[in-house]
């Protein structure tokens, strides 16, 4: 199921020409820790987002495929529209896939050094959910 997610991801946070997507910043090895570290109802939210996000573009796009079958074209058309959705509790599911994409997005150091920000100090693992 992490394969859905992570698509998902990418697929909100693609890359530009002035900033690396979510696929440039280690989306794999951020999703292990985020699945081991988050409590069990987060990673379910998040795992709910994800098939959201993959079985609705026949409502966006108006093609009856999953998201992960679309044309890069399509895709970002897909994303857009689902993000922005007038339904309240699918744009709630899609943030809580958007959320995790800005926390691991937001700490790559590529990413903070194009925004002119300081790169984040290694990890303590002084603090961590049993």
């Amino acid at each position: 199921m992490t394969w859905l997610v992570r698509s998902a991801m990418c697929a909100l946070y693609p890359r530009t020409e002035g900033l690396p997507g979510l696929e440039d910043c280690d989306v794999d090895g951020f999703l292990e820790r985020f699945q081991r570290e988050s409590p069990l109802l987060m990673w379910v939210g998040v795992l709910a987002g994800a098939l959201v996000f993959h079985l609705t573009p026949v409502f966006t796009v108006f093609v009856p495929l999953p998201a992960f079958l679309l044309p890069v074209s399509l895709l970002d058309r897909h994303s857009s529209r689902i993000a922005s959705s007038d339904w309240y509790l699918v744009r709630q599911a899609i943030f809580l896939v958007k959320f995790p994409c800005g926390l691991c997005w937001g700490e790559h150091p590529e990413v903070r050094r194009r925004l002119a920000l300081a790169a984040y100090p290694q990890d303590p693992g002084t603090w961590r959910v049993d």
